[in-house]
């Protein structure tokens, strides 16, 4: 595991992304964690005749999926994942393959938290290129003179 980025690293521009593939178990998964059985997640032959034309993954947990790679950018690093608002754009089946990548748009300093604020935001994208989900994140980050 790498050591994650310090507030001081972090430049405007900077972006870092992750892949991940969809499988039958992340549907099972998110409806037992959080209870939504709702049959366009777990009922494939009513999916199929939904708009989307087969089960499709929980909102949440896409968003969950997409914020995972901001917790490893700064592994060790973060102080508090402050904010977090998830945009869907389009169904997310078992099989497809996400590419999330996020970019840093602003800084603040905040010295008296021995740190600062990154502002991030995110195109989540299909291994079809269709952006699937868009989000943005607000990260408060240890500088480096506070990094373990």
């Amino acid at each position: 595991m790498f050591a994650g980025k310090t507030y001081d690293e972090v430049k405007i521009g900077d972006s870092f992304s992750s892949s991940l593939t969809i499988t039958e178990t992340h549907l099972v998964l998110a409806a037992g964690l959080f209870g939504d059985f709702n049959p366009l997640h777990v009922d494939e032959s009513h999916a199929r005749d939904s708009r989307y034309g087969g089960r499709i993954l929980h909102g949440p947990f896409t968003s969950a999926l997409v914020s995972a790679p901001v917790g490893m950018y700064f592994h060790t690093t973060a102080i508090a994942y402050l904010e977090h608002s998830c945009r869907f754009k389009a169904p997310v089946k078992p099989g497809d393959t996400l590419t999330t990548t996020w970019t840093v748009v602003e800084k603040h300093d905040k010295p008296r938290q021995q740190g600062g604020i990154v502002l991030l935001t995110c195109a989540c994208r299909n291994q079809e290129g269709t952006v699937v989900a868009e989000a943005d994140g607000k990260i408060l980050v240890k500088s480096a003179d506070a990094a373990p």
